[in-house]
Formats: structure tokens, C-alpha cells, sequence
């Protein structure tokens, strides 16, 4: 197990530790003409948190970033308001357990965990308290963001999805911004574990979230909304669809929702007029699009 120590000028920042491993393995798998096909598939582990000791929940997860999903999960669970409260985080893949130590305990940490609810992430995410109460008191400063700028990130990550496009069985996620492009892009067994971990990467870093956007390659539900608005970015982009809570919350809080994305195809379910349309596709006519002979 190697160790990493991680230090910025008068900040106190938890200890870091864990091993290299692989995100995919190589296997054998038959079509269906009985024909041996070589490939990859993406490796989930177990990770049981344990906070001053105490077990909390185990995730899955690829185990690629697991400094970075633990620190993200405890900031975007509330669990840790203060970074410098985190003494050091140690990662053990022999016993498949991280140990988070603070310097002082959670306050009130049983009235935190007395609520959970297990959410629709894929692998089954859990949520702790009652984030709603945060989520009130949200109201984000929505960007002007261009459609060209849309299509120009779209077309980025393309180059990213490493093992997804070796494995598949993954969700990506992204943290973008127009001037920057691609900061930080993370894939994992679960959408959710992705999103912590960027959030765990930008609460390291001490980045704020009002110039972002961030991307997901997975359904835009409560949970994902919720996340995303808590970590302070204004702009959800996704290729897949959303759901009727996850619309409900981006719209209380002011999140521009954009689901579908794909090539230079997308659907604004709200934030419409923080959109600046300067890209706008060439209509196809019907008889064009239905081909010769039609």
C-alpha cells in the first residue's frame, strides 16, 4: 500500500493513503456462434466506510479514486462541513475498508444517520439527513452558456471514457467549464460514486462550483440534482434522460438542466434563456431525411 501525503500553504489536509488498481480485467466471453471473444469488463470492489471507527455504509465502487469519492461522499452527505476537521483517510483493499479519522468526532453524528434513504444510483446510492433543508436554502446564479460551448464539450469528452469504451458496465462523469474545458473526468461503477468524487476532488482543491458545468453519462434523478446543486454549479448536462423529482429540484434550486446530448442533438428541460443559441444545426427537410424512394 503506498502513501500519499497531500499539503497546501496554511491549510491542514487529511493524510491520504491507498494502492494502485487495475479498473478493468482481461476475460473470455462466447458470442452467439459459439465464437471465443477476448475483452475487458470493469472490476467493482466493496469499500466499507468507517468514520472515528464507527461503520457507516459500504459503497461500490471501480476503486480508481478512492481518496477523492470518500472525501466528496462525506462533503456532499454533510457529514464533514470542514475539510480540516479530516485527520487522515486510509484506504485497505486486503480488508476492502476505509478508515476516516477526524480530529475532534462529528458533532450530532447519530441525529445525521438516523435518516437514510436508499436512492436510484446505479448500485444503489445512499443519501443521509435530510438535504432537503439545503436544498431550500439554495439559489444559484445561472451563466450564459452557448450552444457552440455545448457542442465543443460534447465533442471533448468524446477522448474520455477509457474504461468504458474497454469495458463498458461504467458511468462517467465530468467537471467543465467553458474557459478550462475538461478539469476533471471520473468514471465508476455508479454515477454517484463518480459525482462524489469530483466533488471530493474540488473540496481538496478548494474550488468553487459558479463557473462550472458538469457532465454525466448517467439519468438525471433527485439524487443527481440534489449533488450537483449542493457542490454550487448551475449547469447539469447529461446524455441520458431525467426524471419528474430530478426536473422538480433543478427547477426550485436553478439548475439549467440539459439531458440527451449527443452529437449536436439536446434537450433543454429548463434554463432555457440562459442559453445562447449561436450554433443552431441546419433543419433537414422530411424528404431529405426519409432518403430516395420514399
Amino acid at each position: 500500500m503506498s502513501s500519499t501525503a497531500i499539503s497546501k500553504p496554511n491549510r491542514r489536509l487529511p493524510e491520504l493513503t491507498s494502492a494502485g488498481l487495475e479498473a478493468t480485467t482481461a476475460v473470455t466471453s462466447y458470442n452467439e456462434y459459439n465464437q471465443a471473444i477476448e475483452g475487458s469488463i470493469a472490476v467493482e470492489r466493496a469499500l466499507t466506510i468507517y468514520l472515528d471507527k464507527r461503520e457507516i455504509v459500504t459503497l461500490m465502487t471501480l476503486g480508481n479514486h478512492p481518496e477523492l469519492l470518500i472525501l466528496g461522499w462525506l462533503r456532499n452527505q454533510r457529514l464533514v462541513d470542514d475539510i480540516e476537521a479530516i485527520k487522515a483517510i486510509q484506504v485497505d483493499w486486503e480488508t476492502e475498508s476505509v478508515a476516516i479519522t477526524t480530529y475532534a468526532g462529528i458533532e450530532n453524528l447519530d441525529t445525521k444517520l438516523s435518516h437514510k434513504t436508499v436512492t436510484t444510483g446505479c448500485g444503489q446510492g445512499t443519501v443521509f439527513g435530510n438535504l432537503m433543508e439545503e436544498i431550500d436554502k439554495l439559489s444559484l446564479q445561472q451563466p450564459v452558456l452557448r450552444q457552440s460551448a455545448i457542442y465543443h464539450l460534447l465533442n471533448t469528452l468524446n477522448e474520455y471514457n477509457e474504461v468504458y469504451k474497454n469495458a463498458g458496465a461504467v458511468h462517467g462523469c465530468a467537471l467543465c467549464s467553458e474557459d478550462l474545458g475538461i478539469e476533471q473526468f471520473i468514471e465508476d461503477v455508479g454515477r454517484h460514486n463518480a459525482v462524489d468524487a469530483i466533488a471530493g476532488y474540488m473540496w481538496l482543491n478548494d474550488l468553487g462550483g459558479s463557473n462550472k458545468l458538469f457532465y454525466t453519462t448517467g439519468r438525471l434523478t433527485s439524487e443527481m440534482v440534489i449533488k450537483i446543486a449542493l457542490m454550487g454549479i448551475p449547469v447539469l448536462l447529461s446524455r441520458s434522460g431525467i426524471t419528474r423529482m430530478g426536473l422538480d429540484i433543478a427547477e426550485k434550486v436553478g439548475v439549467t438542466l440539459i439531458a440527451r446530448a449527443k452529437g449536436r442533438h439536446f434537450l433543454v428541460y429548463h434554463g432555457r434563456e440562459f442559453i445562447e443559441f449561436d450554433a443552431v444545426p441546419e433543419v433537414k427537410s422530411v424528404a431529405s431525411s426519409r432518403g430516395r424512394g420514399s
